[in-house]
């Protein structure tokens, strides 16, 4: 349950240390005077032109493509106020040998935590819990070398929407109390690299993400597509019945080709790369796909798929790839019921036959959960005749799959909190899995599946690598939803 909490003042920061903090890229900041654990504020991003360094210098390279897009206008009359935050711990750093590590584990450089050295006696270290505001609000701009500012009006706030998980933040205060070094260094410059491209490109905008919450950064992962942008999925089996009723009008040719084009989507979409020099039309195949494994797909829509389909995919599949076409998996895709005949057809033919609305299932699998359709292990369930129980076959085992993987998640998750540990061996988890699941798993096998779950392309779990398998120890960074 959420708390509320009274605040009246706001703790002015550079406003790229700001940015730092909403992110949970840092969880520091340098504030010009001790702070007491427990008080609470809002975070006012102030001028940069504070710092004593310019920007290149006072930040660290991979930061610093941020730091230079939150600079404030000066002109403004107002400034925003996006979250608030409670002091957890106020350290203070004296010694310059300290500093090196200290960079290493935030946005600033060596060189400008030792000239803030240089100027005063020591440096203020608040570990800061940051919580996000759910609605912005703005105040009149404050003068500058201010270390608080009054709110014009006190402002109620809640923690239901804190920037990091309470075991992310206490893994992270951990590792800055004790100035651990960085485990990912080159994940964290790889990350900043992707940000310029993350504004117009989807996938670096996931991997972005990915990498973030594997860092520990986000306790959340990134939504994998926006819901507008998947909507096509919907209307897969949705153009196959259109094209039922159309036809019984006698006006099945558009139906017929956009039903083509939403199959071709579909295909590239799981995976497939479709080659456009077989692009349909009289004559010509509706689809062949050349990647993982050469594929030759006939789009039939209406109500039946004729008897004559196999002998026209036949005809024209050797016409275009001659020989090739026995090697490829022969694929019909219809809204239609197929014929008793034409059943008997792919059976000598050795063609496969699925209903849109199965295609449909298989892309939504693929939506849902991005690295879920493997199309090697797929093609194993591609036989000869009507296949559609064997591509909900396929999907079922996809589905039993990846509810273990959100089971060990949650089991790492719950194993963590009940015992108080920071990380778990994976003998330990075998056994409490056991415990409340009747699934056979063998322990190397768990293994297997928790290194999959800590690789940095997924990021739900986190890994201390071990001198062996059973010296690895593991540690929750975020859910797998299921639902």
């Amino acid at each position: 349950m959420s708390e509320s909490t009274l605040i009246y003042n706001a703790l002015c920061l550079p406003s790229p240390d700001v940015e730092s903090l909403i992110q949970g890229r840092m969880i520091a900041a340098m504030p010009r005077k001790f702070i007491n654990p427990g008080q609470t504020f809002a975070l006012y991003p102030a001028d940069i032109s504070l710092n004593l360094l310019p920007p290149e210098q006072h930040y660290r390279s991979s930061f610093l493509p941020i730091a230079q897009t939150v600079i404030p206008n000066l002109a403004s009359e107002t400034v925003l106020i996006k979250a608030w935050a409670k002091c957890e711990l106020c350290q203070i750093v004296n010694e310059s040998e300290s500093l090196k590590a200290l960079s290493q584990l935030s946005i600033w450089t060596t060189e400008g935590l030792q000239q803030i050295l240089s100027q005063r006696s020591h440096i203020f270290l608040a570990y800061l819990r940051v919580y996000l505001l759910p609605k912005p609000f703005e105040i009149p701009t404050q003068p500058q070398n201010r270390h608080f500012v009054p709110l014009p009006k006190s402002q109620t706030v809640s923690d239901a929407k804190p920037t990091l998980s309470d075991r992310i933040f206490n893994q992270r205060q951990h590792q800055l109390q004790n100035l651990q070094p960085p485990l990912h260094p080159q994940l964290e410059e790889l990350q900043s690299a992707l940000i310029s491209l993350a504004t117009t490109n989807p996938a670096a905008k996931q991997l972005e993400q990915d990498i973030k919450v594997f860092l520990g950064w986000s306790s959340e992962q990134f939504v994998k597509q926006s819901d507008s942008d998947l909507v096509w999925i919907n209307d897969i089996a949705k153009l196959g019945d259109r094209s039922i009723e159309l036809e019984e009008k006698k006006s099945n040719y558009q139906a017929g080709t956009d039903f083509e084009i939403i199959v071709r989507r579909s295909l590239e979409f799981l995976g497939f790369k479709v080659e456009e020099d077989y692009k349909g039309g009289a004559g010509g195949l509706d689809l062949f796909c050349s990647q993982p494994y050469p594929l030759v797909c006939e789009c039939k829509a209406g109500k039946s798929i004729p008897d004559r389909t196999v002998e026209e995919l036949d005809r024209i599949g050797k016409r275009h790839l001659q020989e090739n076409y026995m090697m490829a998996v022969r694929l019909i895709i219809g809204p239609g019921q197929p014929t008793k005949q034409l059943k008997q057809s792919a059976q000598i033919s050795k063609i496969n036959i699925i209903n849109a609305m199965t295609l449909q299932k298989l892309v939504e699998l693929k939506a849902k959960y991005p690295g879920s359709v493997n199309l090697v292990e797929l093609k194993q369930y591609l036989e000869t005749g009507q296949i559609d129980n064997k591509i909900e076959e396929y999907i079922n085992q996809v589905e039993k799959q990846i509810a273990l993987r959100s089971q060990l998640i949650e089991l790492v998750k719950n194993y963590l909190e009940k015992t108080g540990f920071e990380r778990a061996s994976v003998d330990s988890l075998h056994g409490a899995f056991s415990a409340i699941s009747s699934t056979k798993l063998h322990p190397q096998e768990m293994h297997e599946i928790l290194i999959e779950l800590s690789s940095p392309l997924t990021g739900y779990l986190g890994r201390i690598k071990g001198n062996d398998w059973r010296s690895d120890r593991f540690y929750f960074l975020c859910d797998l939803p299921t639902s």
